[in-house]
């Protein structure tokens, strides 16, 4: 019984809904591409404006030219998680300075051109102090390695700096 009290009140609401589905059934039948879209754009239109943008008068914005930004050098780039850049390089050479003696699991290594990278694989050596001429090369799977000269194995890294 119940059922019967809501029914007209439904229809109410439910009236505004049937008649824009009539409209776009009016529109979707139309076969040139042009008047459809205008048909559609005239039911976009009758919509009621909400009145705050009804009071607001439009105003035209002038468009903001932006600065274009420094193009990075390739060897800046080398070795961050960044989706690789063409023209980037394999490897890029640097030394260590004359403190260096070795590097244990975790260690962060600074590099003389600047960069500092972390030793990732659990690996330690030690070796007598000195400077030594290195290379980063990049590896298989996104990995890197460091390479000292003279030695015969290389810790796996990621780029910190």
């Amino acid at each position: 019984m119940r059922a019967l009290h809501l029914t007209p009140l439904l229809l109410v609401l439910a009236g505004p809904a049937f008649g824009q589905d009539a409209s776009l059934q009016r529109c979707r039948v139309i076969a040139d591409t042009t008047a459809r879209l205008a048909c559609y754009d005239a039911l976009a239109d009758a919509r009621p404006k909400p009145p705050a943008a009804a009071a607001a008068p439009m105003t035209p914005v002038a468009p903001v030219a932006a600065a274009p930004a420094p193009a990075p050098k390739p060897a800046d780039t080398f070795g961050l998680p960044v989706k690789r850049p063409k023209g980037e390089p394999e490897t890029v050479q640097s030394s260590v300075g004359a403190d260096f003696a070795g590097w244990g699991p975790n260690q962060s290594i600074k590099l003389a051109n600047g960069q500092v990278w972390q030793i990732i694989d659990g690996t330690s050596v030690s070796m007598p102090r000195g400077a030594r001429n290195v290379s980063v090369r990049r590896g298989m799977f996104g990995a890197f390695h460091l390479d000292f000269e003279g030695l015969n194995t290389s810790p796996k890294v990621k780029r910190l700096e």
